[in-house]
């Protein structure tokens, strides 16, 4: 049963250095049974011919586990055909002992093949019960029952561990996809939402105030261009590449640090937004960071895009244990719907951000009219 630890994935061989532990382990097993018996047998025999012949059948039932990876179902077929020849050449040596090869054979076919084949070899280890029995006996047939039972409950057992292992680097491969979807969501958003208002902008002023439209096609293609960069640096990031600054001049990944100028592209957008800092503890980790300045990108993005403000206020203290964010705008009470707003992908993507860092995300209606953010992320989150 212990050797069912160096087996793979089911329907797929396991890794080359798995591979050869399991040969090597099967081999030794095989022959550390056979050999002994064989030996101590034939002695007291005067070295007759049938416990050589055994130990012959022995090493080729050893030799024959070499492919016992690549083809569990011929190796258990063919051991099961020499152990029990060694047995009936050599009967001191127990069907179940003698059989061995085939037991290891079974768990691995139970371990990397589909029940419905594994049950037949299951079935055909059991057949062989009834020779145990006219051998050696009620004992020797229940040994022999365990025996395959246990060999093949064993692959059964490694075969649902590497299924759920499968399941959960499934699950992890759809989180990820899902984070970097809101990643995307995140920069194309906000951006777009800037874009067209700026162009907007742009658009009624053009022809009475030209160095003002200037100014907002100035911001659009500042704003396009910031999110390019961090479009390019999200999808180095996933590539495998560090971020930060490097020699090619791309900035890092954004965090509280960068509110400054989040504050100025909504302010060129038309939002008079109030920044307020205060507090200083540890270094937030990079997963707080980043999750506070997207928090903060979301909320600016729906002032924005729902809610026919004016102004909004920025507030983010920070202490020795979480940071707080609290972003408050002053919308029309009519402007939106926060019970539709927050089913939507931004604000369920914030809850989702904060939670998976084991903080807490609330949005809705400000006491005095407007929309309000607040969130609480812990600077020690739990990984």
């Amino acid at each position: 049963m212990g050797l069912t630890r160096v087996l793979g994935g089911t329907g797929s061989p396991p890794p080359t250095r798995a591979v050869e532990v399991l040969r090597a382990g099967s081999a030794v097993l095989v022959l550390g049974v056979a050999v002994p018996v064989c030996l101590a047998a034939g002695a007291e025999a005067g070295a007759a011919w049938r416990p050589a012949a055994a130990l012959a059948l022995a090493v080729v039932q050893a030799a024959v586990l070499w492919w016992v990876v690549g083809r569990p179902a011929v190796v258990l077929l063919v051991s099961a055909l020499l152990g029990s020849a060694m047995w009936l050449l050599f009967p001191a040596l127990s069907l179940t002992g003698a059989l061995l090869g085939a037991q290891l054979a079974l768990c691995v076919l139970s371990a990397l093949r589909p029940v419905r084949t594994s049950r037949w070899g299951l079935l055909g280890m059991l057949a062989l019960a009834p020779l145990a029995f006219a051998g050696g006996g009620v004992l020797s047939l229940v040994t022999q029952l365990l025996a395959a039972a246990l060999a093949w409950t064993a692959g059964q057992w490694r075969r649902a561990q590497q299924q759920h292992l499968a399941a959960e680097t499934r699950r992890a491969v759809a989180e990820e996809r899902a984070r970097i979807a809101r990643e995307v969501h995140d920069v194309v958003a906000h951006t777009v939402s800037v874009m067209v208002i700026q162009a907007s902008a742009a658009d009624d002023v053009f022809d009475a105030d030209p160095e003002q439209a200037r100014r907002a096609l100035r911001a659009i293609d500042d704003a396009g261009r910031s999110a390019l960069g961090e479009l390019r640096l999200l999808l180095r990031a996933e590539a495998g590449e560090e971020g930060g600054a490097g020699g090619d001049g791309r900035r890092p990944r954004p965090g509280l640090g960068d509110l400054g100028e989040l504050a100025v592209g909504a302010r060129a957008a038309g939002l008079d937004v109030e920044l307020h800092e205060e507090g200083w503890g540890p270094t937030p980790p990079a997963a707080v960071d980043l999750a506070g300045y997207r928090i903060v990108q979301e909320a600016l993005t729906n002032t924005l895009r729902h809610a026919g403000a004016s102004r909004a206020r920025v507030s983010v203290c920070r202490d020795e244990e979480f940071v707080r964010i609290h972003v408050s705008d002053n919308g029309r009470p009519g402007g939106r719907s926060w019970r539709s707003a927050g089913s939507g992908r931004g604000l369920a993507g914030m809850r989702e951000r904060a939670a998976l860092l084991g903080g807490t995300l609330e949005a809705g209606p400000g006491p005095d009219g407007g929309f309000e953010v607040r969130a609480v992320l812990p600077i020690r989150y739990a990984s």
